[in-house]
């Protein structure tokens, strides 16, 4: 109600500025009565004053007296005084002396005349006051007939003035006096256009059947700068009433987005005043100009119903959802805001549009909230993807992104080359792994926080495919770090917190590091060089290199490029390289493995030249002895195919079993399998393998041979024997004579996915034959109208668009709400979907 109340007080400080400073002539209501000299005596230079000059009073004028005389408060308002001019019989003057100038009205300005009006146009107040206005604001108010009239105006008013156009079935009508009372206050800001061609107003783009109703647009003619393209329009929905036109200017007049950085409660805009509501986009830094791109947008699809403002997170503590997007403030005192997410720009302007969708919205997501809950709570649920699942159950959890930044199409090439090294992970926000990496990501961004020369970045592939597809992203998700913008180095690691720090820490020293000093190459193998990972355990890797082995070097770089960010790579092609090699063993081209921070150094002669070779050999030499096997580094031993003797423990093994199997795993004859262990209460997912050997779980610790890549036989170590370094050699004797029984032998099949994977594209063929890629084109959404995003949008021949939907469609960012939580709302929609998964 206050709302409406300030309209109201708004409108009649409009009426008051209207009728102030305009000096009265007689008493208000009362038609003053004078001799043609008295009244030409009185005439006053720019006053405007209408006459009706009489001899007598028949009874066929007293209709029309009755008229002028109610007409004459109405006129004072605008300055304009109302005369009856009482003619003496013997006066035979122009404007008494013949019998058709007394059936006429005369508008003068001061002495001059300015139009002649037949009684019977003068009807009513209505017609009165529309018809002199009219004539008064002839030069203000320009008549059209045709379309290319009105084109033209619009042309010549182009980047300097807006254009107010109204269409009235006639004039003299009460919608013809209410666009003159609001042409005599805004015509020096507006440009007003008046017509009464039917035909002009459908060609204007009214499709009401049989144009009756009165109509007028507001043209912003003042944002376009280009001949060639038309001013937008915005419709008055309301009746045409001065009250409704002067909102409707008032409207026009606001600022297209407000930006606010402050509480949304204690913001107030002229749209709240007049009884609209205000929407809220939610920002934040990253995103700012494709948010402000989406709040113009919306504003433009919205002009007239609802206000339009860009709130940002980064100014205002705001204490809700990070995936909310949106927020609707309504006019009504003591309504809270609600704050939604929303998928697209559609749900927005239907939000304003229906106000019933409001609640439904907010009663769909209690639903499903209730109804995920109840799954989770009786686990009827089932998912065929493990990582999806846990997704799914951590997705109420609020990820803390503060320390990771988020890119644009318009910040990622400037971000790349204020840093030394920027790390951006590409990703999708409805996809499950994209999101558990993600939560992985901000483990990293906590763990690095303060890293100098670092910086950490994201790319949502779903809302800036462009991106992607330059940078030549074919996966979810993927991370890479570049450098300076320039060369960038993809990981293919594990997605563990502690394996994408590695990643990171070691791609911040050139691979390989080359160095100058005998002194330098110690310290590296020490672990002291480069200071940056000092404090940081890992395996170093020292080429030694003389001036004869130049092509031994030059694969060793191509080697370090391929390996950069996974290992720790060194160089030394000094004179003195000799004299260093010597002290290991070696003869240059060789390598010089430092584990433990130095305290063990083994030599390794070099005897394949090609940089693959040495790819595969380093790696290999990197590979521990004995591991412990765990999640993450199994995938590295899968890769040699080799049998797996592994000794299954419950907790850390014992120090005598460790030295047996040590000396076991050290023999050079035995690198035809893969000695390792696993810790049951570290790596639980060991008892599921040990009931998939064993059906049962056996008594622990227990060694056992298993083939997984020929045969897939599992044989079990003798519970009666120790373990030896004897017992176990000559138990695997015996394994290869063919002399045991295997315990059991697992099933040959793939390892697939419990249910088939959804082809999304045949199900919408299916269900949707119009959605299918031959037909994928909306025939209402033209390129034009909808400028597309991504190289993949059809590319149809569209329809020529009407001058209406050009204007309406001249400046379109696309229907993605991008800001704070882009589309996350309805990417987790379509996953309940699936529950029979």
């Amino acid at each position: 109600m206050s709302a409406q109340k300030d309209s109201w007080v708004s409108l009649f400080s409009f009426l008051l500025f209207c009728v102030s400073s305009i000096p009265m002539w007689g008493s208000a209501g009362l038609l003053q009565e004078l001799s043609p000299q008295e009244y030409f005596s009185s005439l006053q230079a720019g006053r405007a004053s209408l006459a009706y000059f009489s001899r007598n009073v028949s009874p066929g004028t007293q209709p029309f007296l009755e008229q002028i005389e109610n007409s004459v408060e109405a006129l004072q308002d605008y300055g304009i005084s109302v005369m009856k001019v009482n003619c003496p019989k013997e006066d035979v003057s122009r404007y008494c002396g013949k019998e058709n100038a007394l059936k006429k009205a005369y508008l003068f300005r001061g002495n001059v005349l300015i139009r002649e009006f037949p009684t019977d146009a003068l009807f009513d107040v209505n017609s009165i006051v529309a018809n002199v206005l009219f004539a008064l604001l002839f030069n203000e108010v320009k008549y059209v007939e045709t379309l290319a009239d009105l084109q033209n105006i619009e042309n010549m008013l182009k980047g300097r003035s807006n254009m107010v156009f109204a269409y009235v079935p006639a004039t003299g009508t009460a919608e013809h006096r209410a666009v003159m009372e609001a042409a005599f206050v805004y015509g020096t800001v507006h440009q007003f256009v008046l017509t009464t061609e039917a035909t002009l107003s459908k060609d204007t783009g009214n499709d009401e059947p049989g144009v009756s109703s009165a109509r007028l647009l507001f043209c912003h003619c003042q944002r376009a700068t280009d001949l060639a393209q038309p001013c937008r329009r915005t419709a008055m929905e309301q009746t045409l009433t001065l009250v409704n036109i002067h909102r409707h200017l008032k409207l026009m007049g606001a600022p297209l987005v407000t930006e606010v950085a402050e509480d949304p409660e204690k913001v107030s805009t002229v749209h709240l005043q007049l009884g609209l509501p205000l929407v809220f986009i939610l920002s934040q830094k990253e995103t700012y100009e494709a948010d402000r791109r989406t709040a113009e947008f919306v504003a433009w699809q919205l002009l007239g119903k609802a206000g339009v403002a860009l709130l940002s997170r980064d100014l205002v503590d705001l204490n809700i959802l990070l995936r909310s997007n949106v927020a609707l403030k309504t006019p009504d005192e003591g309504v809270p805001i609600k704050y939604l997410a929303l998928e697209d720009t559609d749900e927005v302007i239907t939000l304003v549009e229906d106000k019933s969708k409001v609640k439904q919205i907010q009663e769909d997501e209690e639903e499903d909230e209730e109804d995920e809950d109840e799954k989770e709570n009786n686990n009827q649920d089932i998912q065929d993807d493990q990582v999806m699942e846990a997704v799914s159950r951590d997705k109420k959890r609020e990820l803390p992104l503060e320390q990771i930044l988020t890119l644009t199409e318009e910040t990622f090439h400037s971000a790349l080359l204020e840093t030394a090294r920027t790390v951006v992970m590409f990703y999708a926000s409805w996809e499950a792994v994209s999101l558990a990496v993600l939560q992985s990501y901000t483990e990293v961004a906590d763990h690095l926080k303060g890293t100098q020369g670092v910086l950490l970045s994201r790319v949502n592939c779903w809302d800036w495919p462009g991106i992607c597809i330059k940078e030549n992203v074919t996966q979810f998700p993927t991370i890479k770090i570049y450098e300076k913008g320039e060369r960038s180095v993809m990981y293919d690691g594990m997605w563990g917190t502690e394996e994408l720090t590695n990643f990171i820490m070691l791609s911040r020293v050139s691979c390989p590091l080359k160095l100058a000093t005998i002194e330098e190459a110690e310290g590296y193998l020490r672990g002291e060089f480069p200071p940056e990972l000092s404090s940081f355990h890992h395996t170093s890797v020292l080429g030694v290199f003389s001036t004869a082995t130049s092509e031994a070097k030059e694969a060793f770089e191509e080697a370090g490029n391929i390996l950069s960010g996974h290992v720790t790579m060194g160089m030394y092609f000094e004179d003195d390289s000799l004299a260093l090699s010597r002290q290991y063993a070696v003869s240059p081209p060789a390598l010089l493995l430092a584990r433990s921070g130095g305290r063990s150094v083994e030599g390794i002669a070099l005897s394949k030249q090609s940089a693959q070779d040495m790819v595969q050999m380093i790696r290999y030499e990197l590979l521990d002895i004995f591991p412990e096997i765990t999640v993450q580094n199994l995938p590295r031993y899968l890769q040699l195919r080799k049998p797996f003797l592994i000794l299954f423990s419950d907790g850390d093994i014992g120090q005598m079993e460790s030295e047996e199997m040590l000396r076991v795993a050290k023999r050079r004859s035995q690198q035809v399998f893969v000695a390792c262990w696993l810790n049951l209460r570290k790596t639980p997912v060991g008892r599921g393998i040990l009931k998939a050997y064993f059906a049962t779980i056996p008594s622990l610790p227990l060694l056992v041979w298993v083939n997984l890549h020929a045969g897939g036989q599992v044989f079990k170590f003798p519970s009666e024997q120790s373990l030896t370094e004897m017992n176990i050699l000559s138990w695997l004797e015996k394994l290869k004579a063919g002399l045991e029984i295997p315990s059991s032998t697992l099933p040959e099949e793939d390892w697939k996915p419990p249910l088939p994977a959804y082809d999304f594209l045949r199900m919408m063929e299916t269900t949707m034959p119009e959605l299918s890629l031959r037909t994928s084109h909306h025939p209402e959404e033209t390129p034009e109208q909808h400028p597309p995003e991504s190289p993949g949008d059809d590319t149809a021949v569209p329809k020529e668009p009407s001058q209406e939907n050009k204007a309406e469609k001249v400046v379109s960012p696309g229907r993605d709400l991008r800001g704070t939580a882009p589309r996350l709302a309805a990417r987790e929609k379509q996953g309940k979907r699936h529950s029979e998964l």
